[in-house]
């Protein structure tokens, strides 16, 4: 099974099992081995989902002011949740292919193999959610007909970025590309690099 189907379905799995509640709230029951790449996965995709309904509830036009605060604070936290388990599951990969021998001629590609996974995780979410408007009775015909040519448009996205992430992970496996792990250093959370933060001690 290549990666990118076992992805998929982890995804898809974890977005199933997030709807049978559909609460931010709800804890995680994660079912996969601790430490394992599918449950990284599973976890990345969790995150994913919970902050998306997040992103929808504080956009409430009647949410209070406070309880804005704390889903903003929430969302950065989980963002920043996000980008630590994406390095991580990089990190996955370099130690698997520690070993390859790198061609002289290889190449950098433009982003690391978790990066394109997480595209493909959010991208799970857009086809779940686009599906649900399709399946939608209350909506009228044109706006069904619209979400049904936005979700092939999602589907075909879908299709190529998996064989894409196919062939780099392939291309890494040979030698004929390598990766590097960039820690993304985001300034506004450190208590350092925030001029905010440090400007308040």
């Amino acid at each position: 099974m290549e990666f990118t189907a076992k992805s998929n379905a982890i995804f898809e799995q974890c977005i199933n099992d997030y709807h049978k509640t559909d609460n931010v709230d709800a804890p995680i029951n994660n079912p996969y081995e601790v430490k394992s790449i599918e449950f990284y996965l599973y976890l990345k995709n969790w995150i994913d989902t919970v902050q998306w309904h997040l992103e929808d509830i504080i956009r409430d036009p009647e949410i209070k002011p406070e309880e804005a605060l704390l889903i903003k604070r929430r969302i950065d936290k989980s963002n920043q949740d996000r980008t630590d388990l994406v390095e991580l599951i990089d990190s996955y990969w370099l130690d698997k292919y520690k070993d390859t021998v790198i061609a002289p001629n290889a190449t950098i590609n433009t982003e690391s193999p978790a990066w394109a996974i997480d595209r493909l995780s959010i991208l799970a979410l857009k086809i779940y959610h686009m599906q649900e408007q399709v399946n939608r009775k209350d909506a009228s015909a044109d706006h069904v007909a619209a979400c049904s040519k936005k979700l092939a448009v999602l589907l075909e996205q879908r299709k190529d970025l998996s064989s894409a992430i196919d062939q780099l992970l392939s291309d890494i496996e040979a030698g004929a590309k390598y990766m590097k792990v960039y820690k993304q250093m985001k300034m506004y959370n450190d208590p350092s690099l925030n001029p905010v933060l440090y400007g308040n001690k």
